[in-house]
């Protein structure tokens, strides 16, 4: 089975034990951690990690400050973890290229839903005896750009652009469902895989973040639009395919 490489950013030494023991017994081996930013960003410019736990409160750097840094040099998914819980403090840390929220005091076991959640997300595998092989998933092209399932890529005029996890699974919908408009609670249960609970403003900070991937002109989309009233559908350009 293909291993995952995790890293825990956290300058808690109790919180990173805790979580790497947790982390083991679920039967993850690969587990780095760092107490700085620094150290982070060290890291991830030496391995390539599946997945990333942030913690907001950093000694020397602000974790929603760091998290853009981090994305240079990484997609991976990166979960945030601080004692804040505020609306304002998560709309921040989606911005800032995160792909989900948690909040202390947590259950180390929802942490671990969580990244599995992310996880089963973002890689193109399925196991069959322990074995990975790759699932046939298609190449979705619309002209400017084109999504291939299987490698997990956004191809933009050709060049290959970063996509952070959230960001991609959410365009990966909209690319299945072409021509096709859907509500942000829709797409919220769709790519999140829970209701809302009245969270329009995750969903809204996403599709800005696919358009700046994909349009010409974010601020005058071609490709993914708002339908006033009713929710957002990407348009499928059969002359450009």
């Amino acid at each position: 089975m293909e291993e995952t490489i995790i890293l825990l950013i956290d300058d808690e030494p109790s919180i990173v034990q805790m979580l790497r023991m947790v982390l083991q017994k679920e039967g993850f081996r690969h587990i780095d951690s760092a107490g700085t930013a620094q150290q982070a960003l060290e890291l991830c410019k030496q391995k390539k990690y599946d997945i990333i736990l942030l913690d907001v409160m950093l000694p020397d750097r602000n974790g929603f400050e760091l998290c853009p840094f981090l994305r240079e040099t990484t997609d991976a998914p990166i979960l945030f973890i601080t004692a804040k819980g505020s609306d304002l403090e998560k709309l921040t840390g989606f911005a800032m290229g995160g792909d989900d929220y948690i909040t202390k005091p947590f259950n180390p076991l929802e942490v671990v839903a969580r990244m599995k959640a992310q996880m089963r997300r973002t890689k193109p595998y399925q196991y069959d005896n322990g074995r990975p092989s790759v699932i046939p998933n298609p190449v979705y092209h619309f002209g400017r750009f084109q999504v291939d399932e299987r490698a997990g890529e956004l191809l933009v005029e050709g060049k290959p652009v970063a996509c952070p996890a959230q960001v991609y699974q959410l365009l990966l919908y909209f690319c299945k469902h072409p021509n096709q408009i859907f509500t942000k609670n829709q797409l919220y249960e769709a790519v999140w895989g829970e209701e809302s609970m009245g969270d329009d403003n995750t969903v809204t900070v996403h599709i800005g973040r696919i358009r700046e991937r994909i349009e010409k002109d974010p601020k005058n989309p071609e490709y993914l639009l708002t339908v006033r009233g009713l929710g957002y559908k990407l348009i499928y350009k059969e002359r450009e395919a």
